[in-house]
């Protein structure tokens, strides 16, 4: 019997996936934040050397450059601790021996869709920001969605636009509520 080279790359691919999804179920306190990768606006740390002390000695001094949209960071990180505190609650509810198989399906389903939400939140964002905005913050709730925006000027046409991206990417949205805040540079 010859086994195509397809076939073992797919089961290949296939265990890596599972070995994956088990060791994030298993150890849930180290999440991944896909937002970080694609922030050029984070909090950053420059270096500056050869700046003398009163001694003459040189030492290094190190200046943080914070985001203009520290707000957005702060509401992200609010938001990422509530998840996180839910996700932990379900991972103890699966772990425990006192729930029926029934009850740890539906807490498994729900830190499934609580990775989903997580996860077109993140692509709405950087949707978002391609619009030209500097940043953007997305906040998804059932069917209502809200987008904060960081823009100089509001108009009704930015707006359109912005409702418009989030209901061709997320199907059954019936409610999106778009606020403009003010650029704090």
């Amino acid at each position: 019997m010859r086994v195509r080279r397809r076939t073992v790359w797919f089961m290949t691919l296939l265990s890596l996936v599972a070995v994956i999804s088990v060791y994030y179920l298993v150890d849930p306190a180290k999440q991944f934040n896909g937002l970080t990768i694609f922030s050029d606006d984070t909090l950053q740390e420059t270096s500056i050397m050869g700046v003398t002390d009163q001694d003459g000695a040189k030492q290094s001094v190190t200046q943080e450059v914070s985001s203009p949209s520290h707000l957005f960071e702060e509401l992200r990180m609010q938001v990422s601790d509530e998840r996180s505190q839910r996700r932990e609650q379900l991972t103890q509810k699966i772990g425990s021996e006192e729930f029926t198989a029934e009850e740890k399906s539906e807490a498994y389903n729900e830190i499934d869709s609580l990775i989903k939400q997580e996860s077109v939140e993140a692509t709405l964002e950087m949707l978002v920001k391609s619009l030209g905005y500097p940043d953007a913050f997305v906040r998804a709730e059932g069917a209502k969605v809200t987008v904060t925006v960081m823009a100089e000027e509001q108009s009704t046409a930015k707006a359109d636009e912005i409702v418009y991206l989030v209901k061709t990417e997320m199907e059954g949205t019936k409610d999106v509520k778009v606020e403009f805040k003010a650029n704090s540079y």
